[in-house]
């Protein structure tokens, strides 16, 4: 199925969000995660299915003062 992850074009073989951040290898990573604008807690990734043309937005956090 065709994405937006960060806004470029991927073909992916994953049908929820939390395969999805397997699959690109963000597995063990803390994430912040959006889906089509709206923000999307570790607690439903797994529940969450994508659809064909899905934007997603993987954001690490960041440190700094």
């Amino acid at each position: 199925m065709r994405i937006l992850v960060n806004e470029e074009p991927r073909e992916v073989s994953t049908a929820t969000l939390a395969a999805l951040l397997d699959e690109l290898g963000y597995g063990g990573a803390r994430v912040a995660t959006a889906v089509n604008g709206d923000f999307v807690p570790v607690s439903r990734r797994a529940a969450l299915t994508l659809d064909e043309g899905a934007r997603v937005e993987i954001l690490a956090p960041m440190q700094g003062g």
